[in-house]
C-alpha cells in the first residue's frame, strides 16, 4: 500500500530556532531570546536580562526574517505541499498583555503565508513553540500563572482572524507532553521566573509542574473549540514528543515501569487532547505525589468540548527502561533512558530506531482512531563540506529512507498517515544544545557558533534526494550519489 495521494509532504523549522530579527519589527522578548548557546557537553542556560558577555543564537538564528522568499523558494523546488513553522507570540504581543497587535509582526507572518500559497504550500503553524513572552515569566512565572489562559486565548484568536484565509492546519502547543521532563520546565511550560542557569537543572515542584499542564491543556481545548465554532474549515490538531520506550528485560518489574513510564510521558496530555478527559491511571500517580489539581466542572466541560482533529508528533529516538541498576543511559529528545543493545545511536547519543516508527504509529492509531502526522523527524549531525565544496550527507538520508519506510510499513498496517515534515528542514539553532553545529537540514546555511557566516544557503545531496521522494510520493527511496 502507498501514502495517499493528497500526502503532505514537507518540512518543520519553529520561529525562534530560525527567524531571527529577535528585536526589530516591534517583536518583544521571548524565553529563547535570553537562551544562550550551548554544545553537547556544555548545557545551554538561561538568564534573567541579556548579558553582553554571553552569545544567544537566536538572536539572529538564520535569518529566516529577512530571508523568508529565498526559503521558501528552496522548499518550493524541493516539491513541498507543507510547511510547518510556528508563530512567535512576541512578534504579535511584545509583552503578551497589549490589548492591540502588533500590525507589524501580523504583516510579516501574512506575507510568509502568502509566499507559501504562491508555491501552492499549506503553512501548518504551531501557535506556541517554545515562545513564551518573558514578560509572562516575569509577571505569571509563565504557565504556572491562570491568568496566562486568557492571555493566549487573545492571541490565538487574533492570528485566527487574522490569517482565516491562509491557514487551515493549526497545533496548539508544540510538544506539550514535554512539560513533564525537566528540560520541558524551561522549553514547555516557562515556569523560570528569577532563574538564571542551565535550562534543564531548574528543580519545581511537582505540584507547579502539573498545575503549569493543566493551564497548557485548558488552554488548547479553549482555542481548539473557538476555532471549531468560528472557522469550521481549520483543522485543528495537539504535538506531543514521543519517547518510545521498550522494557530492557522481560522481568515484569520491567514491564510495568515502562507502561508507568508510556502512560506519563506518551499518553497523559494526548488522552486528555484527544479524548477529552484526565484518564483514570493519573489518579494514582497524582496522590502518590501528593498533587492536588483543583478541576473544576467547568474545566471538564472545556476539555470535553476542546478536542483535536487530527494528532502530530515527534519522533526521533527510542530508548529502554528497567529497574535493574547501573545500566548505560543514553540522551534522546527531551529526555533520554537506558541503552537499547540493539540500537546505533547519532553523535548527539540518540539512538536510531526506524522500527520504532512504525511500532509507535501502530499504538498510536489503535488507541485513537484519527489522522496521524509525523511533524519532526530528522538527524542532527555535524556537517561537513567535501573538497568539491557540497555536503554529502549519505548519513541523513539512510536515517529519513529508513523512517519512511517504517512509514509505508504502517500504513501497510492500517495507520491514516496524512503527512510528514522531517525537522528541521533548513538548519537552524538546536533547541536543546542552542548550537548551529547539530545540523538538520536539506539546507546547509553558512552561520556557526562562534556568531560567524554570511548565511547563504546551499543544497546538500539530501535536498536533491528528499525532492525525488516527494515526486513519487515516497515511492522512490534510492540515494543516487552525484545527483
Amino acid at each position: 500500500m502507498s501514502f495517499r495521494k493528497d500526502f503532505l509532504w514537507g518540512g518543520a523549522c519553529a520561529a525562534n530556532q530560525f527567524e531571527g530579527g529577535w528585536n526589530i519589527g516591534g517583536k518583544g522578548i521571548s524565553v529563547p531570546d535570553l537562551c544562550t548557546n550551548g554544545t553537547k557537553t556544555q548545557p545551554k542556560c538561561i538568564t534573567v536580562q541579556l548579558d553582553s558577555g554571553k552569545f544567544y543564537p537566536s538572536h539572529e538564528a538564520v535569518d529566516f526574517y529577512h530571508r523568508y522568499k529565498e526559503d521558501i523558494a528552496l522548499f518550493a523546488e524541493m516539491g513541498f505541499k507543507v510547511f510547518r513553522t510556528s508563530i512567535n507570540w512576541t512578534r504579535i504581543y511584545p509583552t503578551g498583555m497589549e490589548s492591540i497587535p502588533n500590525e507589524e509582526g501580523l504583516a510579516f507572518y501574512e506575507n510568509v503565508f502568502k509566499e507559501c500559497k504562491k508555491y501552492g504550500i499549506e503553512p501548518l503553524v504551531t501557535l506556541s513553540h517554545y515562545e513564551m513572552p518573558y514578560a509572562l515569566v516575569e509577571k505569571y512565572n509563565g504557565w504556572a500563572g491562570e491568568e496566562v489562559i486568557a492571555l493566549f486565548e487573545r492571541y490565538c484568536y487574533t492570528v485566527f482572524e487574522r490569517y482565516q484565509y491562509l491557514v487551515k492546519y493549526w497545533l496548539t502547543f508544540n510538544e506539550i507532553n514535554g512539560g513533564v521532563t525537566p528540560l520541558g520546565t524551561t522549553l514547555s511550560l516557562s515556569t523560570v521566573k528569577g532563574y538564571n542557569g542551565p535550562v534543564a537543572e531548574i528543580e519545581i515542584s511537582s505540584q507547579l509542574r502539573f498545575e503549569a499542564l493543566h493551564h497548557q491543556l485548558i488552554a488548547s481545548a479553549k482555542v481548539v473549540a473557538y476555532a471549531h465554532k468560528h472557522y469550521p474549515d481549520f483543522q485543528m490538531g495537539d504535538m506531543n514528543v514521543f519517547l518510545t520506550a521498550y522494557p530492557l528485560t522481560c522481568d515484569p518489574r520491567d514491564v510495568l515501569a515502562t507502561q508507568k513510564h508510556n502512560n506519563l510521558i506518551n499518553w497523559f496530555c494526548s488522552d486528555v487532547q484527544i479524548r477529552g478527559e484526565y484518564p483514570t491511571y493519573m489518579e494514582r500517580y497524582f496522590r502518590e505525589q501528593n498533587i492536588r489539581l483543583n478541576i473544576s466542572e467547568s474545566d471538564k466541560e472545556i476539555l470535553k468540548k476542546g478536542t483535536v482533529d487530527f494528532y502530530t508528533c515527534s519522533y526521533y529516538m527510542s530508548s529502554c527502561i528497567t529497574i535493574h541498576q547501573n545500566k548505560e543511559t543514553v540522551e534522546g529528545n527531551l529526555a533520554g533512558g537506558v541503552k537499547n543493545p540493539y540500537l546505533e545511536a547519532s553523535d548527539w547519543g540518540w539512538q536510531i530506531d526506524p522500527e520504532g516508527l512504525r511500532y509507535t504509529l501502530n499504538e498510536i492509531y489503535e488507541r485513537y482512531g484519527i489522522p496521524i502526522m509525523v511533524v519532526e523527524n530528522g538527524l542532527g549531525a555535524k556537517d561537513e563540506k567535501d573538497e568539491d565544496g557540497r555536503i554529502h550527507d549519505s548519513y541523513r538520508i539512510d536515517y529519513l529512507r529508513k523512517h519512511i519506510e517504517a512509514m509505508r510499513e504502517a500504513v501497510e498496517d492500517g495507520v491514516d498517515l496524512m503527512g510528514y515534515t522531517p525537522w528541521g528542514c533548513i538548519d537552524l539553532v538546536s533547541a536543546s544544545t542552542g548550537e548551529m553545529a547539530k545540523r538538520y537540514g536539506f539546507i546547509y546555511v553558512n552561520k556557526f557558533d562562534d556568531g560567524t557566516g554570511d548565511f547563504s544557503r546551499e543544497r546538500k545531496d539530501s535536498f536533491y534526494w528528499y525532492r525525488q521522494v516527494i515526486e513519487s510520493n515516497g515511492e522512490d527511496l534510492e540515494y543516487r550519489e552525484g545527483k
